[in-house]
Protein backbone atom coordinates (compact mmCIF):
# COMPACT_ATOMS: atom_id res chain seq x y z
CA UNK A 1 0.00 0.00 0.00
CA UNK A 2 1.20 3.50 -0.83
CA UNK A 3 2.26 5.47 2.21
CA UNK A 4 3.59 8.68 0.67
CA UNK A 5 2.64 10.74 -2.37
CA UNK A 6 4.02 13.70 -4.25
CA UNK A 7 1.54 15.51 -6.49
CA UNK A 8 3.28 17.66 -9.10
CA UNK A 9 1.00 20.54 -10.01
CA UNK A 10 -1.54 21.40 -7.30
CA UNK A 11 -4.21 23.03 -9.42
CA UNK A 12 -7.72 21.94 -10.42
CA UNK A 13 -6.59 18.33 -10.84
CA UNK A 14 -3.74 17.96 -8.38
CA UNK A 15 -5.22 19.59 -5.29
CA UNK A 16 -8.38 17.42 -5.10
CA UNK A 17 -6.13 14.37 -5.57
CA UNK A 18 -3.89 15.53 -2.73
CA UNK A 19 -6.94 16.13 -0.55
CA UNK A 20 -8.31 12.60 -0.99
CA UNK A 21 -4.86 11.12 -0.38
CA UNK A 22 -4.63 13.06 2.88
CA UNK A 23 -8.00 11.68 3.90
CA UNK A 24 -6.72 8.18 3.12
CA UNK A 25 -3.91 8.67 5.62
CA UNK A 26 -1.02 9.16 3.20
CA UNK A 27 1.85 11.55 3.74
CA UNK A 28 1.24 14.04 0.92
CA UNK A 29 3.44 16.74 -0.58
CA UNK A 30 2.22 19.15 -3.23
CA UNK A 31 5.07 20.20 -5.52
CA UNK A 32 4.56 23.27 -7.69
CA UNK A 33 6.75 25.81 -9.47
CA UNK A 34 4.34 28.67 -8.65
CA UNK A 35 5.61 30.23 -5.43
CA UNK A 36 2.36 32.15 -4.88
CA UNK A 37 0.32 28.95 -5.03
CA UNK A 38 2.67 27.22 -2.61
CA UNK A 39 2.57 30.18 -0.22
CA UNK A 40 -1.23 30.43 -0.28
CA UNK A 41 -1.68 26.71 0.39
CA UNK A 42 0.88 26.84 3.19
CA UNK A 43 -1.15 29.69 4.69
CA UNK A 44 -4.35 27.67 4.48
CA UNK A 45 -5.82 29.42 1.45
CA UNK A 46 -7.27 27.66 -1.58
CA UNK A 47 -6.96 28.91 -5.16
CA UNK A 48 -9.51 26.56 -6.80
CA UNK A 49 -13.28 26.13 -6.55
CA UNK A 50 -13.47 22.47 -5.56
CA UNK A 51 -11.29 22.67 -2.45
CA UNK A 52 -12.28 25.44 -0.05
CA UNK A 53 -10.28 27.01 2.76
CA UNK A 54 -11.69 24.54 5.27
CA UNK A 55 -10.51 21.73 3.01
CA UNK A 56 -6.98 23.11 2.90
CA UNK A 57 -7.00 23.45 6.69
CA UNK A 58 -8.04 19.81 6.93
CA UNK A 59 -5.16 18.83 4.66
CA UNK A 60 -2.60 20.83 6.62
CA UNK A 61 -3.83 19.25 9.86
CA UNK A 62 -3.26 15.84 8.23
CA UNK A 63 0.36 16.77 7.46
CA UNK A 64 0.06 18.12 3.91
CA UNK A 65 3.04 20.18 2.78
CA UNK A 66 3.21 22.46 -0.27
CA UNK A 67 6.68 23.15 -1.62
CA UNK A 68 8.81 24.15 -4.59
CA UNK A 69 11.62 21.82 -3.44
CA UNK A 70 11.77 18.78 -5.73
CA UNK A 71 13.92 16.73 -3.32
CA UNK A 72 10.63 15.59 -1.75
CA UNK A 73 10.34 13.12 -4.65
CA UNK A 74 13.17 11.03 -3.21
CA UNK A 75 11.07 10.17 -0.16
CA UNK A 76 7.86 9.22 -1.94
CA UNK A 77 6.30 5.90 -2.95
CA UNK A 78 4.11 7.48 -5.62
CA UNK A 79 4.57 10.51 -7.86
CA UNK A 80 1.60 11.82 -9.83
CA UNK A 81 2.11 14.45 -12.53
CA UNK A 82 -0.86 16.83 -12.90
CA UNK A 83 0.54 19.72 -14.94
CA UNK A 84 -1.18 21.67 -17.76
CA UNK A 85 -1.08 20.48 -21.37
CA UNK A 86 -2.26 23.41 -23.52
CA UNK A 87 -2.02 23.84 -27.27
CA UNK A 88 0.76 25.85 -28.87
CA UNK A 89 0.28 28.61 -31.44
CA UNK A 90 0.10 26.01 -34.21
CA UNK A 91 -2.66 24.04 -32.48
CA UNK A 92 -0.33 21.19 -31.52
CA UNK A 93 -0.04 19.74 -28.01
CA UNK A 94 2.40 21.68 -25.86
CA UNK A 95 4.14 19.20 -23.57
CA UNK A 96 6.65 21.61 -22.08
CA UNK A 97 5.25 21.34 -18.54
CA UNK A 98 5.01 17.53 -18.77
CA UNK A 99 8.59 17.23 -19.97
CA UNK A 100 9.87 19.59 -17.29
CA UNK A 101 8.02 17.75 -14.53
CA UNK A 102 9.19 14.38 -15.85
CA UNK A 103 12.80 15.51 -15.97
CA UNK A 104 12.51 16.72 -12.38
CA UNK A 105 11.10 13.35 -11.32
CA UNK A 106 13.94 11.52 -13.08
CA UNK A 107 16.52 13.37 -11.01
CA UNK A 108 15.09 12.02 -7.75
CA UNK A 109 13.33 8.80 -8.76
CA UNK A 110 13.90 5.83 -6.46
CA UNK A 111 13.56 2.10 -7.27
CA UNK A 112 10.10 0.55 -6.76
CA UNK A 113 8.35 3.92 -7.06
CA UNK A 114 5.15 4.42 -9.05
CA UNK A 115 5.01 7.34 -11.51
CA UNK A 116 1.60 8.28 -12.92
CA UNK A 117 0.83 10.88 -15.56
CA UNK A 118 -2.65 12.42 -15.19
CA UNK A 119 -2.25 15.37 -17.57
CA UNK A 120 -4.53 15.05 -20.58
CA UNK A 121 -2.53 14.26 -23.71
CA UNK A 122 -2.45 12.26 -26.92
CA UNK A 123 -1.97 8.46 -27.06
CA UNK A 124 1.67 7.49 -26.86
CA UNK A 125 2.86 10.35 -24.63
CA UNK A 126 3.48 8.27 -21.52
CA UNK A 127 5.47 5.59 -23.33
CA UNK A 128 7.20 7.67 -26.01
CA UNK A 129 7.92 10.89 -24.12
CA UNK A 130 7.64 10.34 -20.37
CA UNK A 131 9.26 6.90 -20.24
CA UNK A 132 12.56 7.77 -21.99
CA UNK A 133 12.95 10.96 -19.95
CA UNK A 134 12.49 9.04 -16.72
CA UNK A 135 14.85 6.26 -17.76
CA UNK A 136 17.58 8.54 -19.11
CA UNK A 137 17.57 10.76 -16.05
CA UNK A 138 17.32 8.06 -13.40
CA UNK A 139 19.24 5.19 -15.05
CA UNK A 140 16.31 2.99 -14.02
CA UNK A 141 14.14 0.87 -16.32
CA UNK A 142 10.37 1.35 -16.45
CA UNK A 143 8.40 -1.80 -15.73
CA UNK A 144 11.40 -3.38 -14.00
CA UNK A 145 12.98 -0.88 -11.60
CA UNK A 146 9.95 1.39 -11.26
CA UNK A 147 6.29 1.38 -12.25
CA UNK A 148 4.81 3.66 -14.88
CA UNK A 149 1.11 4.31 -15.52
CA UNK A 150 -1.36 6.74 -16.97
CA UNK A 151 -4.67 7.78 -15.35
CA UNK A 152 -6.77 10.48 -17.03
CA UNK A 153 -8.19 13.15 -14.74
CA UNK A 154 -11.98 13.37 -14.66
CA UNK A 155 -12.41 16.48 -12.52
CA UNK A 156 -15.60 18.44 -13.24
CA UNK A 157 -15.17 21.79 -11.44
CA UNK A 158 -18.22 22.85 -9.47
CA UNK A 159 -20.03 19.51 -9.77
CA UNK A 160 -21.72 18.91 -6.39
CA UNK A 161 -22.57 15.28 -7.14
CA UNK A 162 -19.46 13.79 -8.76
CA UNK A 163 -16.05 14.38 -7.23
CA UNK A 164 -12.74 12.57 -7.28
CA UNK A 165 -13.72 9.82 -4.89
CA UNK A 166 -16.99 8.67 -6.44
CA UNK A 167 -16.01 9.11 -10.11
CA UNK A 168 -14.57 5.85 -11.53
CA UNK A 169 -10.81 6.15 -12.12
CA UNK A 170 -9.28 4.74 -15.30
CA UNK A 171 -5.72 3.43 -15.06
CA UNK A 172 -3.40 1.82 -17.58
CA UNK A 173 0.15 0.67 -16.95
CA UNK A 174 3.21 0.03 -19.08
CA UNK A 175 3.11 -3.61 -17.93
CA UNK A 176 0.48 -5.68 -16.12
CA UNK A 177 2.42 -5.26 -12.89
CA UNK A 178 2.50 -1.49 -13.41
CA UNK A 179 -1.28 -1.51 -13.88
CA UNK A 180 -1.68 -3.60 -10.74
CA UNK A 181 0.42 -1.18 -8.72
CA UNK A 182 -1.58 1.81 -10.02
CA UNK A 183 -4.89 0.08 -9.27
CA UNK A 184 -3.69 -0.58 -5.72
CA UNK A 185 -2.72 3.07 -5.25
CA UNK A 186 -5.93 4.59 -6.61
CA UNK A 187 -7.98 2.00 -4.75
CA UNK A 188 -6.95 3.79 -1.56
CA UNK A 189 -8.51 7.10 -2.60
CA UNK A 190 -11.38 6.38 -5.03
CA UNK A 191 -14.37 4.05 -4.83
CA UNK A 192 -13.99 2.42 -8.25
CA UNK A 193 -10.84 1.79 -10.29
CA UNK A 194 -11.15 0.72 -13.93
CA UNK A 195 -7.98 -0.88 -15.38
CA UNK A 196 -7.44 -0.75 -19.14
CA UNK A 197 -5.32 -3.04 -21.31
CA UNK A 198 -2.51 -0.50 -21.54
CA UNK A 199 -1.24 3.06 -21.54
CA UNK A 200 -2.56 4.17 -24.92
CA UNK A 201 -6.07 2.92 -24.18
CA UNK A 202 -6.14 4.94 -20.95
CA UNK A 203 -4.84 8.01 -22.78
CA UNK A 204 -7.34 7.60 -25.59
CA UNK A 205 -10.30 7.07 -23.23
CA UNK A 206 -10.00 10.65 -21.95
CA UNK A 207 -9.92 12.09 -25.45
CA UNK A 208 -12.83 9.91 -26.51
CA UNK A 209 -14.99 11.14 -23.62
CA UNK A 210 -14.41 14.79 -24.38
CA UNK A 211 -14.55 14.46 -28.16
CA UNK A 212 -17.96 12.79 -27.79
CA UNK A 213 -19.17 15.76 -25.77
CA UNK A 214 -17.56 18.26 -28.13
CA UNK A 215 -19.23 16.85 -31.23
CA UNK A 216 -22.66 16.63 -29.61
CA UNK A 217 -22.47 20.15 -28.18
CA UNK A 218 -21.50 21.44 -31.62
CA UNK A 219 -24.42 19.57 -33.17
CA UNK A 220 -26.92 21.12 -30.78
CA UNK A 221 -25.38 24.59 -31.23
CA UNK A 222 -25.83 24.26 -34.99
CA UNK A 223 -29.42 23.22 -34.33
CA UNK A 224 -29.87 26.37 -32.23
CA UNK A 225 -28.97 28.57 -35.20
CA UNK A 226 -31.16 26.51 -37.56
CA UNK A 227 -34.18 26.38 -35.23
CA UNK A 228 -34.08 30.10 -34.56
CA UNK A 229 -34.38 30.77 -38.28
CA UNK A 230 -37.37 28.43 -38.53
CA UNK A 231 -39.07 29.69 -35.36
CA UNK A 232 -38.70 26.34 -33.56
CA UNK A 233 -38.31 26.25 -29.78
CA UNK A 234 -35.21 24.04 -29.62
CA UNK A 235 -35.27 23.92 -25.84
CA UNK A 236 -38.79 22.50 -25.90
CA UNK A 237 -37.83 20.01 -28.58
CA UNK A 238 -34.86 18.82 -26.54
CA UNK A 239 -37.04 18.34 -23.47
CA UNK A 240 -39.50 16.33 -25.55
CA UNK A 241 -36.78 14.15 -27.09
CA UNK A 242 -35.26 13.55 -23.65
CA UNK A 243 -38.38 11.67 -22.56
CA UNK A 244 -37.24 8.74 -24.70
CA UNK A 245 -35.79 6.22 -22.21
CA UNK A 246 -33.19 4.90 -24.64
CA UNK A 247 -31.06 6.02 -27.58
CA UNK A 248 -30.97 9.75 -26.78
CA UNK A 249 -28.85 11.89 -24.48
CA UNK A 250 -29.82 15.51 -24.04
CA UNK A 251 -27.25 18.18 -24.90
CA UNK A 252 -28.20 21.85 -24.77
CA UNK A 253 -26.89 24.87 -26.68
CA UNK A 254 -24.74 27.61 -25.25
CA UNK A 255 -22.53 30.58 -26.14
CA UNK A 256 -19.57 28.35 -26.98
CA UNK A 257 -17.34 25.87 -25.21
CA UNK A 258 -14.91 26.58 -22.40
CA UNK A 259 -12.68 25.00 -19.80
CA UNK A 260 -9.47 23.09 -20.35
CA UNK A 261 -11.00 19.85 -21.64
CA UNK A 262 -13.55 20.23 -24.42
CA UNK A 263 -11.96 23.14 -26.35
CA UNK A 264 -8.50 21.55 -26.12
CA UNK A 265 -8.60 17.75 -25.95
CA UNK A 266 -10.21 16.97 -29.33
CA UNK A 267 -7.39 18.93 -30.97
CA UNK A 268 -4.94 16.34 -29.61
CA UNK A 269 -6.80 13.70 -31.63
CA UNK A 270 -6.84 15.85 -34.75
CA UNK A 271 -3.11 16.45 -34.39
CA UNK A 272 -2.33 12.75 -34.00
CA UNK A 273 -4.58 11.92 -36.94
CA UNK A 274 -2.78 14.37 -39.20
CA UNK A 275 0.55 12.78 -38.24
CA UNK A 276 -0.63 9.51 -39.75
CA UNK A 277 -2.22 11.14 -42.79
CA UNK A 278 -5.82 11.04 -41.60
CA UNK A 279 -8.36 13.81 -40.99
CA UNK A 280 -10.97 13.63 -38.25
CA UNK A 281 -13.57 15.63 -40.11
CA UNK A 282 -16.26 15.37 -37.41
CA UNK A 283 -13.84 16.82 -34.86
CA UNK A 284 -12.68 19.62 -37.14
CA UNK A 285 -16.26 20.56 -38.03
CA UNK A 286 -17.26 20.59 -34.35
CA UNK A 287 -14.39 22.94 -33.64
CA UNK A 288 -15.51 25.22 -36.46
CA UNK A 289 -19.09 25.35 -35.16
CA UNK A 290 -17.97 26.00 -31.60
CA UNK A 291 -15.61 28.80 -32.57
CA UNK A 292 -18.32 30.73 -34.40
CA UNK A 293 -20.87 30.65 -31.54
CA UNK A 294 -19.63 33.83 -29.79
CA UNK A 295 -20.03 35.73 -33.06
CA UNK A 296 -23.55 34.31 -33.40
CA UNK A 297 -24.41 35.43 -29.86
CA UNK A 298 -23.14 38.91 -30.74
CA UNK A 299 -25.40 38.93 -33.79
CA UNK A 300 -28.37 37.83 -31.68
CA UNK A 301 -27.53 40.64 -29.26
CA UNK A 302 -27.68 43.11 -32.12
CA UNK A 303 -31.01 41.65 -33.29
CA UNK A 304 -32.48 42.04 -29.80
CA UNK A 305 -31.35 45.67 -29.64
CA UNK A 306 -32.84 46.34 -33.07
CA UNK A 307 -36.22 45.17 -31.78
CA UNK A 308 -35.84 47.78 -29.03
CA UNK A 309 -34.98 50.37 -31.71
CA UNK A 310 -31.50 50.75 -30.25
CA UNK A 311 -28.21 50.63 -32.16
CA UNK A 312 -25.43 48.34 -30.95
CA UNK A 313 -23.00 51.24 -31.17
CA UNK A 314 -23.11 52.99 -27.79
CA UNK A 315 -25.46 50.52 -26.10
CA UNK A 316 -24.56 49.16 -22.69
CA UNK A 317 -24.39 45.36 -22.75
CA UNK A 318 -24.03 43.52 -19.45
CA UNK A 319 -22.75 39.96 -19.56
CA UNK A 320 -24.07 37.81 -16.72
CA UNK A 321 -21.58 35.06 -15.88
CA UNK A 322 -18.19 35.22 -17.59
CA UNK A 323 -16.73 31.99 -16.15
CA UNK A 324 -16.74 29.04 -18.53
CA UNK A 325 -19.52 27.23 -16.62
CA UNK A 326 -22.06 27.92 -13.91
CA UNK A 327 -21.10 28.28 -10.24
CA UNK A 328 -17.32 28.33 -10.73
CA UNK A 329 -14.71 31.06 -11.07
CA UNK A 330 -12.70 29.29 -13.77
CA UNK A 331 -12.17 31.47 -16.85
CA UNK A 332 -10.14 29.00 -18.91
CA UNK A 333 -11.18 29.23 -22.58
CA UNK A 334 -14.42 30.97 -21.62
CA UNK A 335 -16.52 31.96 -24.66
CA UNK A 336 -17.22 35.25 -22.88
CA UNK A 337 -13.83 36.56 -24.04
CA UNK A 338 -14.35 36.28 -27.81
CA UNK A 339 -17.89 37.57 -27.27
CA UNK A 340 -16.52 40.71 -25.61
CA UNK A 341 -14.19 41.18 -28.57
CA UNK A 342 -17.08 40.96 -31.04
CA UNK A 343 -19.29 43.32 -29.01
CA UNK A 344 -16.51 45.89 -28.64
CA UNK A 345 -15.83 45.79 -32.39
CA UNK A 346 -19.52 46.49 -32.95
CA UNK A 347 -19.28 49.58 -30.73
CA UNK A 348 -20.98 48.28 -27.59
CA UNK A 349 -20.09 49.40 -24.07
CA UNK A 350 -19.56 46.05 -22.28
CA UNK A 351 -19.65 45.35 -18.53
CA UNK A 352 -20.19 42.14 -16.58
CA UNK A 353 -21.71 40.76 -13.41
CA UNK A 354 -20.37 37.57 -11.88
CA UNK A 355 -20.23 36.80 -8.14
CA UNK A 356 -17.44 34.30 -8.78
CA UNK A 357 -15.16 36.48 -10.92
CA UNK A 358 -13.80 39.78 -9.60
CA UNK A 359 -11.45 40.54 -12.50
CA UNK A 360 -12.03 39.93 -16.20
CA UNK A 361 -9.46 41.06 -18.75
CA UNK A 362 -9.94 40.72 -22.51
CA UNK A 363 -7.10 41.58 -24.89
CA UNK A 364 -5.30 43.46 -22.14
CA UNK A 365 -8.28 45.64 -21.24
CA UNK A 366 -10.21 45.22 -18.00
CA UNK A 367 -13.95 44.69 -18.48
CA UNK A 368 -15.86 46.82 -15.93
CA UNK A 369 -17.27 44.70 -13.11
CA UNK A 370 -20.66 45.65 -11.67
CA UNK A 371 -21.04 44.03 -8.27
CA UNK A 372 -24.70 44.73 -7.63
CA UNK A 373 -27.18 42.88 -9.84
CA UNK A 374 -29.81 45.60 -9.47
CA UNK A 375 -27.37 48.29 -10.57
CA UNK A 376 -26.32 46.19 -13.56
CA UNK A 377 -29.91 45.66 -14.65
CA UNK A 378 -30.81 49.35 -14.29
CA UNK A 379 -27.83 50.48 -16.35
CA UNK A 380 -28.07 47.84 -19.09
CA UNK A 381 -29.75 48.23 -22.43
CA UNK A 382 -29.56 44.45 -22.65
CA UNK A 383 -28.37 41.64 -20.37
CA UNK A 384 -26.78 38.56 -21.95
CA UNK A 385 -26.92 35.55 -19.63
CA UNK A 386 -23.92 33.36 -20.42
CA UNK A 387 -23.77 31.24 -17.26
CA UNK A 388 -26.77 30.71 -15.01
CA UNK A 389 -25.06 30.96 -11.62
CA UNK A 390 -27.32 30.10 -8.68
CA UNK A 391 -27.14 33.73 -7.60
CA UNK A 392 -28.76 34.75 -10.89
CA UNK A 393 -31.44 32.09 -10.72
CA UNK A 394 -32.34 33.21 -7.19
CA UNK A 395 -32.41 36.89 -8.12
CA UNK A 396 -35.64 38.75 -8.73
CA UNK A 397 -33.68 41.77 -9.93
CA UNK A 398 -32.09 40.05 -12.91
CA UNK A 399 -35.40 38.79 -14.26
CA UNK A 400 -36.68 42.38 -14.17
CA UNK A 401 -34.20 43.46 -16.85
CA UNK A 402 -35.78 45.24 -19.79
CA UNK A 403 -34.39 42.67 -22.22
CA UNK A 404 -32.47 39.44 -21.64
CA UNK A 405 -30.72 37.30 -24.23
CA UNK A 406 -30.47 33.97 -22.43
CA UNK A 407 -27.94 31.43 -23.69
CA UNK A 408 -28.51 29.11 -20.70
CA UNK A 409 -32.16 28.23 -21.28
CA UNK A 410 -32.98 28.89 -17.61
CA UNK A 411 -34.97 32.14 -17.89
CA UNK A 412 -38.51 32.70 -19.13
CA UNK A 413 -40.77 35.68 -19.79
CA UNK A 414 -41.80 38.23 -22.35
CA UNK A 415 -38.51 40.07 -21.81
CA UNK A 416 -36.43 36.95 -22.52
CA UNK A 417 -35.03 35.90 -25.87
CA UNK A 418 -33.52 32.42 -25.59
CA UNK A 419 -30.69 31.19 -27.77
Amino acid sequence: MARSLVVIGVGYVGLPLAQEACRAGMRVVGLDTDEEVVASLSNGESHIDDVDTAGVAEMLAAGFVATTDSTCISNSDVIVICVPTPLDDEGAPHLGAVKAATSTVSEHLQPDSLVVLESTTYPGTTEDTVRPLLEDGSRLTAGIDFNLAYSPERIDPGNPEWGLRNTPKIVGGLTPSCTERAVEFYGQIVDTVVPTVGLREAEFAKLLENTYRHINIALINEMAVFCHELGIDLWGAIDAAATKPFGFQAFRPGPGIGGHCIPIDPNYLSWVARRVGYRLRFVELAQEVSERMPAYVARRTQDALNRLKKPMNGSHIVLAGVAYKANVSDQRETPAKPLVVHLREMGADVSYIDPHVDSFVVEGKEVPWIVDIGEAVRSADLVVVLQAHDEFLDSTELTAARCILDTSGKFFGDNVDRL
